[in-house]
């Protein structure tokens, strides 16, 4: 078979991981031709791809990033894409393509296959973690990790200079990495996207650490986090070229309304893309592994149209369609009874 792969979205530490399992297990084992795409849809569109060997994807197990690139975007943003889509896959002979991504892509992936008729599997990606139908996305223990290693050591400079100390972390509209790395971090306060907050409830936890004689805090926010409705203003955010919000100023507005309430010293520290970046832990390095084979036996068992997903730790197959336009929201159960816990 002729099977053609793209990295989709925002780069992910694993998503080399995943090309090289593909690639493995696609010609090693079952005697298939792969074919890498540059850039994600751009290079099916315009025809840019190599063809993948073993010897090419030697040594990236532990790379992060891709070593195809990726780049946002659809064919559904001209009016010729989709059907450049379909002429690649017709020149090439293409039998399937396998698609690495977040919602976004395999929201495009899907809508190919329904309406267009594609053969496409999906593979899951984003260090968010809000991809539905699956248990987790590879990448996501990586940013949680180095979040964590962040955290640690915010806490020694700020205990040394008795600073609150406010991290702003990735998660747009789902806080898993601000979450899980709180906990793990042992956060004054976690603010995350599901449960809007108030600074003046956010500035009394602080006070409250402080009273008990621990001079200093760390508060971990994702950067979607909102104040709940005529608490505290925000700068109006400009949207990007996709009509996202664009993020990354929570941090900068929370910190000096939590000084003029408390009168402590406070400092903002943004992680942004280093979350993304570097090598991914052995979690995600297994996960993703797992991942490339698994949709290339669904490449095989013609099972088109669904994306190979984590569940109860098992490697399985679900409907693309049902992360279609959607997010995976944090467990609110963790949040509120085990992360708020420990708040103050």
């Amino acid at each position: 078979m002729k099977i053609g792969v793209l990295t989709g979205g925002g780069d992910c530490p694993g998503l080399n991981a995943v090309i090289r399992a593909i690639v493995r297990k696609a010609c090693d084992v079952k005697g298939d031709q792969v074919f890498g795409f540059y850039d994600a849809w751009d290079g099916v569109l315009e025809q840019r791809y190599i063809e993948l060997t073993t010897k090419d994807v030697r040594g990236i197990l532990p790379r992060g990033g891709t070593i195809l690139g990726t780049r946002r975007g659809s064919p559904f943003d001209t009016n010729d894409g989709v059907e450049k889509c379909k002429k690649t896959f017709k020149d090439l002979s293409l039998d399937a393509l396998i698609v690495i991504g977040g919602n976004g892509s395999l929201t495009v992936a899907s809508m190919l296959h329904q309406k267009h008729g594609l053969p496409i599997i999906g593979v899951p990606k984003t260090i968010d973690n809000d991809v539905v139908g699956t248990d987790a996305t590879f990448g996501f223990q990586t940013a949680v990790q180095i979040a964590t290693d962040a955290i640690d050591r915010l806490h020694t400079t700020a205990e040394s200079h008795d600073r609150v100390i406010v991290v702003e972390v990735m998660g747009r509209d789902a806080g898993w990495i601000a979450l899980q790395a709180g906990i793990a971090g042992g956060a004054t306060a976690i603010v995350v996207p599901e449960v809007p907050f108030d600074i003046d409830e956010l500035s009394q936890i602080v006070r409250k650490r402080h009273d008990r004689g621990r001079y200093a805090s760390v508060v971990v926010v994702a950067e979607g986090a909102k104040p709940k409705p005529n608490t505290m203003k925000i700068p109006e955010r400009k949207l990007d070229v996709y009509g996202h919000e664009k993020l990354g100023d929570i941090a900068h507005a929370i910190a000096p309304e939590i000084s003029s309430r408390t009168g402590f010293e406070t400092r903002v520290v943004q992680l942004g893309y280093i979350q993304r970046g570097g090598t991914p832990t052995s979690y995600d390095r297994v996960l993703s592994t797992r991942f490339g084979l698994a949709a290339v036996d669904a490449v095989h068992n013609k099972k088109f149209g669904q994306m190979v997903v984590l569940r109860a730790g098992q490697i399985e197959t679900t409907d693309m369609s049902v992360t279609a336009n959607q997010t995976r929201t944090i467990d609110l159960k963790l949040f509120a009874d085990v992360a708020a816990t420990f708040f103050g």
